[in-house]
This record gives C-alpha cells, structure tokens and sequence, in this order.
C-alpha cells in the first residue's frame, strides 16, 4: 500500500491492540457496484469483521457497508452479506493451514482502494488477554522514552 493515490476508507484501530499480528496480506475483494459506491463515501464499519474458510475460499464476514442512498431497494445490496477475498489460492491454504493448526484469527486491518480496486489488508492474529494488552501497553511506553533519550542526547 505505497502508491500514492492509495485512498484508506476504514481500518480497524483495535486490531493492533486487541491482537498480536503475525503475518499480513493484500486480498482483493467482490463487491456490487452499490457497496463500491458507499466505500468510497466511507460508510463502513470494519471493526466487527473476521475472515472464515469454506469450500477452499475465504469470506469476509461481518464486514457492514451501509446501502447507497442513490439506489432503489431492488437495485441494492444486502449490508452485512459475506464478502469473497481474492487472494492466490497458495496464499489461501498456507492461511487456512495456519488457523487450523495454530488456532489463529484472519482478521481485516484496513480497508482502501488501490488504482481504482477496493482492497483489504488482512492479518493472521493471535488474540491478547487483558494482562497481555498491559504489558504492550507499558512496553510502547518504554520504547518511546528510549527514544526520546536517545534524541536527547543526539542533540547534546
């Protein structure tokens, strides 16, 4: 996600303190037109969604894209339907082989489009425990004054 006209519709601020990320992939998705148009007036909520395998395929549940105020009812879309990823299909059982085994979530961090196509950046993540979002917490906290000491001292 480096290209400059790269737009960010949604992400999801809690995964990074919620899980702990291990790896993170680019996944195109299928949409209908009435939901592209409502991405890109960024009415999404992403901070509820998952990623589940079925039939060898990845699907983005829980992922709710308001309707488009300009379309009719028969014209719409349903808002929290299952979205279909895009990946590679080595991609899609080195992931799906990693959740089985590991017990790991995939789980959306953001959502953009990219050279005009919607794009989700998904992540395999381990879930944290309340002590575990303490210690990174304290963790962020140290390394940041670290680095305020070492700036310090640069400038002496």
């Amino acid at each position: 996600m480096s290209d400059a006209r790269d737009r960010v519709v949604a992400s999801n601020r809690r995964a990074r303190r919620n899980y702990d990320l291990l790896d993170t992939w680019e996944a195109g998705l299928v949409l209908k037109g009435s939901e592209v148009k409502s991405l890109r007036e960024s009415k999404v909520q992403i901070s509820e969604a998952f990623a589940r395998e079925e039939t060898g395929e990845l699907w983005l549940v829980g992922l709710h894209i308001a309707p488009y105020a300009m379309t009719g009812e028969a014209m719409g879309h349903d808002p929290d339907r299952p979205k279909k990823l895009l990946l590679h299909r080595k991609e899609i059982h080195r992931i799906t082989d990693r959740m089985q085994r590991e017990g790991l979530t995939l789980i959306p961090l953001s959502l953009y489009f990219s050279g005009g196509r919607a794009k989700v950046e998904v992540a395999l993540a381990r879930g944290r425990d309340l002590h575990d979002k303490r210690q990174a917490l304290v963790r962020r906290e140290a390394d940041r004054e670290a680095e305020k000491a070492m700036a310090r001292r640069r400038r002496r």
